[in-house]
């Protein structure tokens, strides 16, 4: 019986119409154009604006831009995986909800939360369910609505996240494409230095949590930045060295989109060329679950049927990692 491996078929994006510059930002905090460019690499956001918008809205957009694109029935989709850290709501599945607004009537669906890292290792579910046999149609979502949680006063976190969604179907290949290899990490200490203090079991909503702004995202800038970059860049090198491959076998790097110093660290690791690395932070910024997605959607006219890609990844928890997937189609 021919091997059965989880390839991505089809792309799709959304990203909100508003867009915050560098330039409004240095109204609204302490900063300049020049300092946050030259810090993070990043010139604008994009901000979903409007009431009563969620991540649901944005998975739903990019959820249909990727079946109008490909020409899939949502019938026949088995199961839907939103990678989030920003749900619509504490307890409901966004995913569920999204599945019954894009008509996805025969799917499962559930959120999957691991920060930034949430749509790397939301692959790895999704390979597991195509490889099993049982599922042909995996539609993996990666949302975020990062304005939603972030304090517009700290110039910390405000300067780095934007809103963003992006989607990929996975279904069975048998020609030895889509994910060849991964390796997935996690380490508790990382909830120290990225995390929401309250809103949790730990720290239940009060007024006076509310008061004290408890319920942003807070970031010890440093040690994040200094984990992501050796993280990173130790498990995209692990992705070469265990499939035998060097720079000249790797078309592209697909690096999360936190800081572009962490990017051009990871492919400097790595030994791959500036031209070989996919790049959007400036237009968007950290998207956290969205990231990866929005750049597979951005570079999919580039990408060709057997392109070598790794994926990696860095988030709160911590948690991270990097895959390998072979390329499955030509745009």
């Amino acid at each position: 019986m021919t091997k059965i491996t989880a390839a991505i078929t089809a792309v799709g994006k959304y990203v909100p119409e508003y867009v915050l510059t560098n330039k409004e930002l240095e109204t609204m905090v302490e900063t300049n154009d020049e300092w946050i460019t030259s810090r993070t690499g990043i010139k604008e956001r994009r901000i979903l604006k409007g009431e009563g918008l969620g991540t649901s809205y944005m998975a739903i957009k990019a959820a249909e831009e990727l079946l109008q694109k490909s020409n899939v029935d949502p019938k026949e989709i088995d199961l839907i995986i939103i990678g989030t850290a920003t749900p619509d709501l504490p307890i409901a599945s966004t995913a569920a909800y999204v599945a019954s607004e894009i008509g996805a009537v025969n799917a499962f669906g559930y959120d999957l939360q691991a920060a930034c890292s949430s749509f790397l290792y939301g692959m790895s579910t999704a390979a597991a369910y195509i490889e099993s046999g049982r599922y042909k149609k995996v539609l993996l979502i990666g949302a975020d609505k990062m304005s939603s949680i972030i304090d517009y006063k700290d110039r910390a976190t405000c300067i780095i996240f934007g809103d963003g969604a992006g989607a990929a179907l996975f279904e069975p290949n048998y020609e030895g494409l889509g994910l060849q290899d991964e390796y997935l990490r996690s380490d508790g200490i990382g909830r120290d230095f990225l995390r929401i203090e309250a809103g949790g079991s730990l720290m239940p909503t009060t007024k006076e949590t509310v008061a004290a702004d408890k319920h942003f995202v807070y970031q010890e800038g440093k040690t994040v930045f200094k984990y992501a970059v050796s993280s990173m860049a130790d498990v995209a090198e692990r992705m070469l060295t265990r499939n035998n491959l060097t720079e000249k076998d790797i078309q592209w790097l697909a690096a999360h989109q936190a800081n572009k110093r962490i990017i051009e660290a990871t492919a400097k690791r790595v030994g791959v060329s500036p031209e070989k690395v996919m790049i959007n932070i400036h237009n968007y910024g950290n998207t956290t679950s969205a990231t990866l997605p929005l750049l597979l959607a951005d570079y999919e006219s580039q990408l060709k049927k057997g392109d070598n890609l790794i994926f990696a990844a860095f988030g709160g928890g911590f948690t991270w990692g990097a895959a390998y997937v072979k390329w499955a189609y030509n745009s």
